[in-house]
């Protein structure tokens, strides 16, 4: 067969690799094509296990099921052979080759003479090919480089269909946390609602009491730390109730850096009371975007609280509006001098009812990622434990 024949099936098998979804059937019409092509009586793929690290049986042509019925190829002194040699390895007697499980079967079948070309995926063994001939004869090298060819894409075959499925793993695992997570908020609002109509009358009714009793007496006391421990109560329903509805933003035309100076007036006396200095820099030819004003006010509310809490008293809190052009975004930093957080805990920062807070619902942030993903935008967070922490919140200029 000439240069051009094995071109020509070369690049069919290699155009059937990247179009087909079916690693089957490229494989098989790839075995098929290696028998044809050196005229041999048969060939089989077969391709390593991962998880019992042996040969097994994937695709086969010109073979019958008595000879394919015979089971695994051992893999230990097969594929020990492969990696050392890293290279075609012709069998020229069935019969005298440890390479060969079952030797008599073979000839019985007419097998005279097999060659084993590996499938390699940089240094690692994934599979084999074994041609079969019926009679002993020579190779060329254009024979020899073509076999290495459709081995190599044989192996890119079985790379792609590892992904395809490690992908499909991963998305369904992603999916079945999805739906966890969905059946948790359902659950969270429905509960949250069921409580709250008591917790009411729980405050209406001490609130009452608080006012009838003389001060100073225990009564006092304890009616305001029933008042007290119930408002905590209703401020944690009302964060599963933000968090379980899918409100989609009221968006207006809106300046970034007057959400930005109302929010830190409504907080002016949480950072006097903490003795917290505040650094604004605030970029002043800032652009109109499309905002919910509302809960964009939600968004800088949290974290600038998480930013206070993180510093405790004399710390410092700084707070940044800027623009970048080439990504046409409208950025906000918020940082603060605490002690950072550490590495196995920053990618859960936002993840529903993860705190590290002792008081805390583990909510506050995760509504804050949902309410600027809900603007088409995107919330960073870059810490180390015992320096700054930096939330950085992307949001498009419309």
């Amino acid at each position: 067969m000439n240069i051009e024949t094995y071109y020509r099936i070369f690049r069919y098998i290699s155009t059937s690799v990247h179009s087909s979804t079916d690693v089957n059937e490229v494989l098989g019409l790839a075995v098929k094509s290696v028998t044809e092509a050196v005229h041999a009586k048969g060939a089989l793929l077969r391709i390593l296990n991962l998880g019992t690290h042996q040969l097994e049986l994937n695709a086969a042509y010109g073979l019958n099921e008595c000879y394919l019925s015979k089971g695994h190829v051992s893999s230990q002194e097969v594929i020990a052979e492969l990696c050392k040699q890293n290279k075609v390895v012709v069998i020229e007697d069935v019969l005298a080759s440890s390479r060969v499980q079952y030797p008599q079967a073979a000839r019985e079948q007419g097998i005279k003479m097999m060659m084993d070309v590996p499938l390699f995926l940089g240094d690692h063994v994934v599979g084999i090919v074994r041609i079969f001939f019926s009679e002993q004869r020579k190779f060329s090298e254009e024979e020899i480089n073509f076999l290495v060819s459709i081995s190599e894409q044989c192996a890119i075959a079985i790379e792609k269909t590892r992904l395809i499925e490690k992908h499909k793993s991963m998305y369904d695992h992603l999916a079945l946390q999805t739906e966890k997570l969905s059946a948790l908020g359902r659950m969270a609002a429905g509960i949250a609602h069921e409580i709250n109509n008591p917790l009411g009358g729980i405050l209406l009714y001490s609130s009452s009491l608080a006012k009838k009793v003389p001060p100073g007496g225990p009564l006092k006391e304890g009616l305001e730390i029933i008042i007290h421990e119930a408002m905590r109560c209703k401020n944690i329903i009302q964060d599963l109730l933000e968090f379980s509805r899918e409100k989609e933003p009221e968006k207006t035309f809106a300046n970034i850096n007057q959400i930005i100076r109302k929010t830190l007036g409504m907080l002016e006396n949480e950072f006097r009371l903490h003795h917290i200095k505040l650094e604004t820099h605030l970029f002043e030819e800032m652009p109109n975007i499309l905002v919910d004003v509302n809960q964009m006010q939600q968004v800088l509310v949290n974290l600038l609280l998480n930013a206070i809490e993180a510093v405790q008293d004399q710390g410092l809190v700084s707070i940044r509006s800027q623009i970048d052009p080439p990504q046409k975004n409208v950025k906000v930093e918020i940082s603060d001098s605490g002690c950072g957080i550490s590495p196995e805990n920053i990618g859960k920062v936002f993840e529903p009812f993860f705190t590290t807070k002792s008081k805390g619902t583990g909510l506050g942030l995760a509504v804050t990622f949902r309410i600027v993903q809900n603007h088409k935008g995107n919330l960073h967070v870059f810490s180390r434990p015992g320096e700054r922490t930096r939330f950085t919140i992307e949001l498009p200029v419309a």
